[in-house]
């Protein structure tokens, strides 16, 4: 049985949570899905914004997907989906909106409580909550493979 392994960061700010997401991107590879939960405004969109942007340096917009449910973007090395799954209306939605590409690629998942069954054990959960007026961020990988990387991060 393996201990629960979760790493806590502190984020001052937004470009702090910028920073953060643009921190996170070296660990990706294709097949992994992140899932970022926290409340709204808790920073989970400016935080995929400095993942995408990092691993598509020339974007000009990384919109947040609140009303399209995701947003699709060709980093150099892999694809990338941003979901956000807050106004999905079950889990069985989720074929529709393209999780079944995924794999070739990475997720990123906004409420992915909402995903149902389709969420795979294997994945790295990024909690975000409000600590007065800071940000505090954890990661939890579910995985040896995500255990190995995390313990390798540095920020």
């Amino acid at each position: 049985m393996h201990m629960m392994m979760k790493l806590i960061y502190r984020l001052d700010n937004e470009a702090h949570t910028l920073a953060f997401g643009n921190a996170i991107a070296p660990l990706l590879k294709p097949g992994d899905v992140i899932a970022l939960h926290g409340g709204l405004g808790v920073g989970k969109t400016t935080f995929t914004r400095g993942l995408v942007r990092a691993l598509i340096p020339d974007i000009q917009e990384v919109p947040s997907p609140t009303y399209t449910l995701v947003q699709a973007y060709e980093a150099p090395d892999f694809p990338v989906w941003h979901f956000d799954l807050y106004r999905l209306g079950s889990p069985d939605e989720m074929a529709e909106i393209g999780w079944d590409e995924t794999p070739e690629g990475v997720a990123i998942v906004e409420w992915p409580e909402k995903a149902g069954k389709h969420l795979p054990a294997w994945r790295l959960d990024i909690v975000f909550d409000f600590e007065g007026e800071h940000r505090l961020v954890s990661l939890e990988p579910h995985g040896e493979d995500w255990r190995a990387r995390c313990n390798e991060f540095q920020f």
